[in-house]
């Protein structure tokens, strides 16, 4: 019945134009034989924006506008997400962090800051730690590297019913596909101090890509790899570039938790936001514009 109800779903055409910024053109681009959706705008230094997981480059609507007056600014559709292709892969911390590396290297990035969301702000860490040369400064904002990579479990009761049961072999994928509106909500909303920050038509969209074809998959490698987020924090002792840790006071982190990064990252500076979640880029953009510009 999973399989009927997963055929019947409309997967979304992808878009012409970006329904909060028409101006900004939509490109893609072919990194290591996966054509990828991102944005570039804006005028000045380089900064390069990393979404979290399930989610995609619009996660940043909020807050590129602003900053493109500042900076020349990137978003980019991870491979399994937004309208970028959905290969068959692991999914798991290295493969993001590697093709983040590889994106830099296809648009020749140069003196990059790099500021990611949950995952983005592992991979942001993951290649300062790799001593990336394109990479110059992080602003990582709610690193996603702790409880084995089952944080998303701490948004709602329904987020732990997906984490846990992704676990699952054939359960896991079965939940996937018979996936509806109520629960991605659910989820969604626990990860932001307040509903209201998620723009409905945002709700909306994240929702409906959700039936392209392959993604439900690649959603349930990424959870079952998720302990690898968790993992690689070991890069983070050889990070030695400037590096800013922003956590959401709500944010579905620990306070130890956030401390073990301070510890482990020699020099990083900390910021807590008030009245922000997970999704801090949708519920105080203006605390992110502000340290960007800093």
């Amino acid at each position: 019945m999973s399989f009927i109800v997963e055929a019947l779903r409309a997967a979304p055409p992808a878009p012409e134009k970006l329904s909060w910024a028409p101006e900004i053109p939509m490109s893609y681009v072919s990194v290591n034989g996966n054509r990828v959706r991102y944005i570039k705008t804006g005028q000045g230094p380089t900064l390069l924006l990393l979404h979290t997981l399930r989610t995609q480059l619009d996660l940043f609507q909020k807050v590129i506008p602003k900053l493109s007056k500042h900076f020349t600014v990137y978003a980019v559709d991870y491979p399994g997400h937004g309208y970028s292709d959905i290969p068959k892969a692991t999914y798991g911390a290295y493969f993001f962090a590697d093709f983040v590396e590889d994106f830099m290297d296809e648009m020749d990035l140069r003196d990059v800051t790099l500021s990611g969301v949950s995952i983005g702000g592992a991979i942001s860490l993951i290649l300062a730690g790799r001593q990336n040369s394109r990479v110059v400064r992080v602003l990582a904002i709610n690193p996603y590297d702790y409880a084995k990579g089952r944080g998303m479990g701490r948004s709602s009761a329904l987020g732990a019913m997906i984490m846990y049961t992704a676990l699952v072999p054939v359960l896991g994928e079965t939940i996937m596909r018979l996936r509806n509106f109520i629960i991605m909500k659910a989820v969604l909303n626990g990860g932001v101090a307040e509903s209201k920050s998620i723009p409905p038509a945002l709700m909306k969209e994240m929702y409906n890509v959700g039936n392209r074809t392959g993604h439900y998959r690649a959603f349930a490698r990424l959870l079952r790899n998720a302990a690898s987020w968790q993992s690689a924090a070991a890069t983070y002792g050889s990070i030695r570039i400037p590096v800013t840790l922003m956590w959401g006071m709500q944010d579905w982190s620990k306070v130890n938790e956030r401390e073990h990064d301070h510890t482990l990252i020699p020099g990083a500076k900390v910021v807590t936001v008030e009245h922000g979640g997970h999704f801090l880029p949708l519920d105080r953009p203006d605390a992110i514009i502000k340290q960007l510009q800093k």
